[in-house]
């Protein structure tokens, strides 16, 4: 049976709603309602009211064009606000019996037995692998026997006065928060293949005020990050070099932006309109692809910075996965593989259907891969609906996650 599942996606940049029929081998878009954001910086709010009419706007965009009334949505965040770290559980297995899925929840409860701020929430669970009696690297240890069952878990928090304020925005749109996901997690469900994430690989979504990162291996997630710099810091660049507005600026980058100066005629030129009463400039696209250069460069060297303080820059043999909408810009891929040292493609959604033809970029890949993951965690309330009698249903919750969704699985203990 399908299942009608909702996306709210929060950027810097845009909001995108959208209602989707989940299949078994697509997502049937069904309703898609994409606005300007406002009152959102670097992935955090700075304006409540601001936003709250944003999404609102957005909200009964996509009800108009599916027919449905939205009252629920996944919601996804990012941000500075956003940290990351391991931690290890334990439990004892008692009796000559094999392990269970109630010992493998026993096990992450211990993993997510830290200590964190009171400001700070946990966001995410992930299982990375298991250790059974000193045997390390179990994936499934399910039905096997040991004494003691350890996980290494892969633990996201989050600012809780930012996550406050996007469900303030959210609910005075009418729409309340089932769950918030993290942008690169997203992502990766909308565009990597199950190769990918097995050989190692690192999806970089560069959005509008961050530039989010998750590094998957084995098929689960092992690193996540967030770097404050995104593509409106190349528009805001642009603004100050012609003195233009910056809807004219982030206009010019999209029409005649370039990463890579040398591919750029040095002859070629443009007219803009700056501030006041000059009249029109001519710019040269050479130069301009200088300063996107600069800005592209920073970003990257960061990025590269990062998967290597995670200590697994070795391990992605499948390279990087470039999404979000900065990724469009001519060289994104040049640049990413001359400081990754690795392998690069650009990431767009696939298996989409219906009324999706906008979806299909690259700029879209969390929006889409919110209804994915709606789709794993829709199938384990069914579960938990359809658990035999005597049976606790957030075992059975935690069953069909794991199952279905194993590469990411949130804390139903927190919110």
């Amino acid at each position: 049976m399908s299942e009608i599942v909702v996306g709210l996606d929060i950027g810097t940049h845009k909001i995108c709603t959208i209602v989707g029929e989940v299949r078994a081998d697509d997502i049937y878009v069904v309703g898609l309602g994409i606005e300007p954001s406002k009152g959102m910086k670097k992935g955090v709010v700075n304006d409540v009211m601001a936003l709250s009419g944003a999404v609102s706007a957005s909200i009964h965009k996509a009800e108009r064009s599916s027919g449905f009334q939205i009252q629920r949505a996944f919601v996804s965040v990012a941000g500075g606000h956003i940290q990351s770290m391991t931690s290890r559980g334990m439990t004892g297995i008692t009796g000559s019996r094999s392990v269970r899925q109630e010992d493998l929840d026993r096990a992450l409860d211990a993993a997510r037995t830290i200590a964190i701020p009171h400001n700070r929430e946990i966001l995410h669970v992930i299982p990375r692998s298991y250790t059974l009696d000193g045997q390390d690297g179990v994936r499934n240890p399910i039905g096997m026997h040991c004494f003691r069952l350890e996980v290494d878990a892969h633990i996201i928090t989050a600012g809780s006065t930012s996550l406050s304020n996007i469900e303030q925005a959210t609910a005075s749109a009418g729409v309340e928060v089932d769950r918030f996901i993290l942008n690169p997690l997203a992502a990766a469900e909308a565009v990597l293949t199950d190769q990918e994430r097995e050989m190692g690989v690192v999806v970089i979504d560069i959005g509008g005020g961050t530039t989010d990162l998750a590094v998957l291996i084995e098929g689960a997630v092992w690193h996540t990050a967030v770097i404050p710099i995104g593509g409106n810091h190349v528009t805001n660049d642009l603004t100050y070099w012609m003195n233009v507005p910056f809807a004219l600026a982030e206009t010019v980058k999209l029409q005649h932006g370039s990463t890579l100066p040398r591919a750029v005629s040095q002859l070629e030129t443009f007219l803009v309109e700056p501030f006041g009463d000059s009249p029109p400039r001519e710019i040269s696209r050479h130069q301009m692809a200088g300063v996107i250069e600069a800005r592209i460069e920073e970003i990257f060297e960061e990025v590269r910075k990062e998967v290597k303080r995670s200590g697994y820059d070795q391990l992605l043999r499948a390279g990087a996965v470039l999404t979000g909408g900065a990724s469009l810009l001519p060289g994104m891929q040049e640049i990413a593989a001359r400081f990754l040292q690795c392998p690069v493609r650009i990431g767009k959604p696939e298996r989409l259907t219906g009324t999706a033809d906008a979806l299909r970029s690259p700029a879209y890949a969390t929006s889409v891969g919110l209804l994915r993951v709606g789709l794993n965690l829709e199938s384990a309330v069914v579960a938990e609906d359809e658990a035999p009698q005597g049976e606790p249903g957030f075992n059975v919750v935690m069953r069909a996650v794991s199952r279905l969704f194993r590469r990411l699985l949130p804390d139903e203990g927190t919110s």
